[in-house]
């Protein structure tokens, strides 16, 4: 079983690279599942239902999210529709959305890390109660881990260890270079990185951050210009056991659009 999951999509940029490899890295890999972090899709911040569909009909089969799920407003209905859209699971009780999704023999689980962010339920706990309560438990369960701090997500990678496929984290949007096995045979990775502007600081546009550093003035963060590249990883699961074989990252770059 191949699955590919595509890091924080940011943008217009983002959502084009998407739209250009994506095509191509079905096919040429046969994949049976892509999963992508869509939190920042809409203009750097938030998911539309629009874009959502745009996403789901270039190719995308389930939608992660973050702390900015809830940025546009219009998207908050959807959560509880037919979309294949995810919240953080460790929302407390009577958020609106849905943690995880089963797609076939995968279940995908979105958990968000409290950290240097909001402060929400434990995500290890939410993990903890969602494994014992599955019924029916396919044999391959991928985690996004949207978290801020590195250590709060080797931590997780070490405490999922042989319990699921793979625990790959989103959100700081700077790919790193630990993609690896675990003992247990889960695979992992710290950061998977961004899919979007690659003129810009972490998506957005330089110049506004920069002066943002500068002043401690709010201003407004456009997303940043460039030629708009692709980050995810690709990871091979053995079907009977869920253990995952291999990790891979994967990296296109296109001109400018």
């Amino acid at each position: 079983m191949l699955v590919l999951v595509i890091g924080d999509i940011v943008g217009r940029p983002g959502r084009q690279a998407v739209h250009k490899f994506l095509p191509g890295l079905r096919r040429q890999n046969g994949l049976d599942l892509v999963i992508a972090n869509a939190e920042n899709a809409a203009g750097g911040f938030g998911l539309t239902s629009s874009i959502a569909r745009e996403l789901l009909g270039a190719g995308v089969d389930a939608i992660t999210s973050g702390n900015h799920i809830w940025a546009q407003k219009e998207i908050v209905p959807h959560l509880d529709g037919n979309m294949p859209i995810l919240r953080p699971l460790n929302y407390p009780p009577g958020v609106p959305g849905k943690g995880y999704l089963i797609s076939g023999q995968t279940v995908v689980v979105n958990l968000m890390g409290r950290t240097f962010m909001r402060e929400i339920d434990c995500p290890f706990q939410a993990m903890d109660k969602l494994l014992a309560e599955l019924k029916t438990k396919p044999p391959a369960i991928i985690v996004d881990f949207h978290a801020e701090a590195t250590s709060e997500k080797v931590a997780m990678g070490r405490y999922l260890d042989s319990r699921v496929s793979a625990v790959l984290g989103t959100h700081t949007h700077i790919g790193t270079v630990d993609t690896r096995l675990l003992p247990g045979g889960t695979a992992y990775v710290t950061d998977i990185g961004m899919t979007g502007p690659t003129d810009s600081i972490i998506g957005d546009n330089a110049e506004a951050v920069i002066q943002r550093f500068l002043t401690g003035l709010p201003y407004r963060l456009p997303v940043g210009e460039g030629k708009p590249e692709l980050n995810a990883v690709m990871v091979e699961i053995a079907k009977d056991s869920g253990r995952a074989i291999n990790i891979e990252r994967i990296y296109r770059s296109m001109e400018e659009p």
